[in-house]
């Protein structure tokens, strides 16, 4: 049976010694945060997800979802029950505000539970996910009527929230949308239409369902011009905040998916459902994107988590399963076989696995504390340069993490043999999972394209001049670290092939279109391997730090991630030459066939 241990002491490792949390404490929130705090937190979270939520994780796969006549939709046995204690520790209002029941404490600590929930069951994950997203929105962009009808019991808990977007005829393109809100007079619209793909539109695990529903106002212009924003309840809300009239809103069906089988992924139609406007008319997609950015860095965490799970089982495999012997000799000769552990092939699967796993989570923890800084911070510069890393790190994030969590599902799969291809293993199920994660909430191509098309040119490059200058001035600064001159020195080089690609777009997107659009997915991929080597490289130094202070009883742990950030520069930075050179390959030949040679 699959199993799972939150990696919390890797999280304090990078949150105290690496990103210095203690810089953040004038923030609101953070001042509440002492070190006591945070373990406790790290603690009691990783325990219910262990306890509470991994248990019913392969059971909520092979049970998944079921509709009923009445068009009713209930999660497998186990979700409701493990639901309530989630909202019972107050787990979704962890980051909400405190006027609205929230506990105020940082985005930080919300995206450290994301993936330690993902990573334990991350069918259900989505269910809270999506409700602190949903609250997101309302909190920033909706009336104070709004927020205060809906925010406290989507904070507590007995009421979950969705975001509703696609349509059977439009996904990334949402100009096209077709679902329409008339007018009543009194301030509330009818909504008439049909969206696909809600994730937890419809199931038993709250009393009401906020939906927020992109739709065009009657009149409104075409394309994404004329989009606004509304929430619709499941079950209207009386005066006095208790539930009133069911809604003209119902799930059609529930889609059969190759993945995240307790998640109910919904078919919803609107036929004149009542709803309310969430901020000014026609610009929805500006209310939206709030919920939408922080639906992907959420997606990204998912990436991780999967590729974390899936590690913790294949090395576990490895040092149990017997086969072969040690290239140099009989490791256990007492036994028949030597653990897999010692073949040098997984020992190089397994290690690229965790290379990955360790700077993506540095990297998410990163970007976690920019956002903080973002929202939260009264300092005018501060809060711009934050918001700079957020607009560029957020495809990156998404797109590489998405990408590459896949891939390592794939290949702690394969550390099974023919046992990782069938389902009593629970591999397969990491595999599923994960392969969701690159396509919703915008497809990673699309990602790219965002990232080439409107990050890298935003503010005359602000951003990813403020990135470079970061990276050169880590590597200029401790350039003379003898320890860290092997690690440096792949970075360096990685970076200017960065640089060197990013050159080329600013040169070459609009005179070249297509070639900009057939290079943006290996750019977004070079960028984040220089993230991610940027990531080892501060890793690296707190390691040798601390090695040559005595490390506190972490020496093991302190050499093992030297070792893991050499392989990591040595054997995976590399991959951004590869990149680089497809980046600024023509596409003429290919743009050139027809339709029909495809």
């Amino acid at each position: 049976m699959p199993s799972y241990r939150a990696p919390t002491a890797e999280v304090s490792f990078l949150l105290n010694d690496v990103l210095g949390i203690e810089k953040y404490g004038n923030l609101p929130g953070f001042s509440d945060l002492s070190p006591d705090m945070l373990e406790a937190i790290l603690t009691e979270g990783a325990k219910l997800c262990e306890e509470v939520l991994q248990p019913v994780n392969r059971s909520g796969d092979q049970q998944g979802c079921a509709r009923h006549a009445d068009g009713r939709v209930t999660t497998p046995k186990g979700f409701k029950e493990a639901y309530e204690a989630y909202t019972g520790g107050g787990w979704v209002g962890l980051s909400a505000d405190p006027e609205y029941g929230g506990q105020g404490l940082p985005y930080t600590v919300g995206a450290i539970m994301n993936e330690f929930a993902s990573s334990a069951n991350m069918a259900f994950s989505m269910y809270p996910g999506l409700t602190m997203g949903a609250i997101a929105a309302l909190h920033t962009h909706a009336s104070e009527e709004i927020r205060r009808i809906y925010l406290p019991k989507m904070i507590e808990g007995p009421w979950s929230g969705t975001m509703n977007l696609t349509e059977p005829h439009c996904g990334t393109d949402l100009g096209l949308i077709k679902t329409r809100a008339v007018p009543q007079g009194d301030g509330s619209y009818q909504i008439f239409g049909t969206k696909i793909f809600i994730s937890a539109g419809e199931h038993d695990l709250t009393e009401n369902i906020i939906h927020l529903v992109l739709a065009r106002i009657e009149g409104a212009p075409e394309g994404v011009k004329g989009i606004s924003l509304f929430v619709v309840p499941k079950f209207l809300v009386n005066a006095d905040g208790s539930l009133g009239a069911r809604n003209a809103v119902s799930c059609g069906s529930i889609e059969h998916k190759m993945g995240i089988h307790g998640n109910a992924t919904c078919v919803m139609n609107y036929d004149g459902a009542i709803g309310w406007l969430v901020g000014a008319e026609n610009k929805g997609l500006n209310a939206m994107f709030v919920m939408m950015n922080e639906a992907r860095l959420g997606v990204a965490i998912q990436g991780l988590a999967q590729s974390e799970v899936a590690y913790q089982n294949a090395v576990a495999y490895a040092k149990d399963r017997i086969q072969g012997r040690a290239l140099t000799g009989a490791k256990e000769p007492a036994k028949a076989a030597d653990p897999i552990i010692v073949h040098p092939d997984v020992r190089r699967t397994l290690l690229t696995i965790r290379a990955f796993n360790e700077a993506a989570r540095a990297l998410v923890l990163w970007t976690a504390l920019k956002s903080d800084v973002a929202h939260r911070s009264d300092d005018e510069k501060a809060r711009q340069e934050a918001d700079d890393h957020l607009g560029l790190m957020t495809p990156v994030l998404k797109g590489v993490l998405t990408d590459l969590g896949f891939d390592n599902a794939v290949k702690a799969q394969q550390m099974f043999g023919g046992h990782g291809y069938v389902e009593e293993w629970g591999m397969s199920q990491f595999v599923r999972d994960a392969r969701i994660a690159m396509i919703y909430e915008g497809a990673n191509g699309i990602q790219a394209m965002d990232l080439v098309g409107r990050k890298l040119p935003r503010d005359g490059g602000r951003a990813v001049m403020s990135f470079f200058n970061e990276v050169q001035g880590f590597i200029k600064a401790n350039e003379t670290n003898e320890a860290l001159k092997p690690l440096l020195a792949p970075l360096a080089k990685s970076l200017g092939h960065l640089q060197q690609a990013t050159m080329w777009f600013m040169q070459n997107a609009l005179a070249k279109p297509d070639n900009a659009g057939a290079g943006a997915t290996d750019y977004m991929h070079l960028f984040g391997l220089v993230a991610m080597g940027y990531m080892w490289a501060m890793q690296a130094k707190v390691a040798t730090e601390k090695l040559a202070a005595g490390a506190n009883g972490s020496t093991g742990r302190m050499n093992t991630k030297l070792v893991t950030a050499r392989f990591f520069m040595e054997r995976m930075l590399p991959e951004t030459g590869a990149h680089l050179a497809r980046i600024s390959a023509g596409s003429d030949a290919i743009m050139a066939l027809p339709a029909e040679a495809f």
